[in-house]
């Protein structure tokens, strides 16, 4: 019996919709709307590079142009509506996904304690005490504000001394949690004293298989339609043996249904979706014909193969590759038109010359380059700018390039 089937653009265009990059740009980008908009996505990846703006804020920025990096530090700071911790990478989560964090808790516990006496040695673990002592006694602290005694190495950022490894693994089993950033520098507080009671209280903490169940959930919400190892990537969580056997138990109790969804190229590949699932494929908004830049870490271009099989769109960040190797740039921008990622530009705030440069762009095969496109990055650069904290935007003489 033929399985249900979403072409390519069907795909792409629930895609987008649960990524909340259909819809035309626009809200007031600040406390309740802000706070729905990362509950919809999942969570934000943060990151420190800042060559136009730093990675959560340009993700919030494509999908609220209205939003400005105040807006997510007084919720996430002030208001406590968000807590950070990993995914597959540091995030800004909803602070109601708080209680399946505790999953994740148990299993870095585990996980780290090991890992890093191979990389570390024993010294941390007996540093775990002193540094909760420091931080009751002192409140919130910065990595430099323990282990004031231990010597420090004047090597690479993985250079940690004993009672920063202590902290660190501190804030990724949840003894502590991070209260807010001075500059990029992550400042820690004690759980107990952060984070509401009601979501600390045992009977608050689900057992394993509801976290499982949920986490698994949560995730194909937000993809649409997904492989088990795809869920389990999502938010980096669950196991793949754990997605694995959950899709089974779901499709046997008709929960889910395999699809089949047709790749740019025309090659099939199977994933698990709700039964209704062509439904709402049908049913999502057609993306908006505005030009976005995204970010490399943006929520629909996180998983690169994924975005390669929906786009036909291959990204590899090219931050450590040595700059005569570069095929693009140092830290290229995707541009989103419509369903199509239809190129790349490289560019950068030079805030001390007050311009956004633009270095080059080149778009993807297939697409021509005309002056009405020129006209939608024009808009969306003018607006970037704003953003960046620069008035002007200049162009190299040879910014447009030929397709790679």
């Amino acid at each position: 019996m033929a399985l249900p089937r979403l072409d390519t653009r069907t795909a792409r265009r629930l895609f987008l919709h649960r990524h909340a990059l259909a819809e035309a740009p626009s809200g007031p980008a600040k406390g309740a709307d802000l706070q729905q908009l990362i509950q919809r996505l999942g969570f934000v990846q943060i990151d420190s590079i800042n060559t136009v703006a730093r990675a959560h804020d340009l993700i919030l920025f494509a999908r609220r142009p209205a939003y400005r990096p105040n807006h997510l530090k007084r919720l996430y700071e002030a208001d406590r509506a968000l807590f950070e911790h990993w995914t597959h990478d540091a995030s800004v989560i909803p602070m109601a996904f708080f209680p399946h964090w505790h999953l994740r808790f148990r299993r870095d516990a585990a996980r780290l304690k090991q890992r890093w006496k191979s990389w570390q040695g024993e010294e941390f673990h007996h540093r775990f005490d002193s540094v909760l002592a420091h931080i009751r006694d002192n409140g919130p602290v910065s990595s430099s504000e323990v282990g004031a005694d231990e010597e420090r190495s004047s090597g690479g950022w993985w250079d940690w001394h004993p009672s920063k490894t202590a902290l660190e693994f501190l804030w990724r089993s949840g003894a502590v949690t991070v209260v807010g950033r001075d500059g990029f520098q992550k400042r820690y507080d004690l759980t107990e004293r952060v984070i509401d009671q009601a979501l600390l209280h045992t009977a608050a903490v689900p057992d394993e298989a509801e976290s499982v169940d949920w986490l698994c959930s949560a995730a194909l919400e937000r993809l649409g339609f997904a492989t088990s190892g795809e869920i389990a990537a999502f938010w980096d969580i669950v196991r793949p043996d754990e997605a694995k056997a959950w899709c089974a138990a779901q499709q046997a109790a008709g929960a889910l249904i395999p699809v089949e969804v047709v790749c740019t190229g025309g090659a099939l590949r199977k994933v698990f979706a709700r039964p209704d699932v062509i439904e709402q494929a049908e049913n999502a908004p057609a993306p908006s014909g505005r030009m976005r830049a995204l970010s490399p870490f943006d929520p629909a271009l996180r998983d690169r193969n994924r975005a390669e099989r929906l786009f036909g769109f291959r990204y590899r960040i090219e931050i450590f590759v040595p700059e005569a190797k570069r095929s693009y740039g140092y830290y290229v921008f995707p541009l989103l038109e419509g369903d199509r990622i239809v190129g790349r530009i490289d560019m950068k705030a030079h805030r001390d010359q007050d311009v956004l440069r633009v270095t080059a762009l080149w778009p993807e095969p297939g697409i021509r380059w005309s002056a009405a496109r020129t006209g939608r990055l024009e808009a969306e650069l003018t607006r970037l700018a704003r953003l960046a904290g620069v008035a002007r935007v200049a162009f190299a003489d040879d910014w447009l390039r030929a397709p790679k």
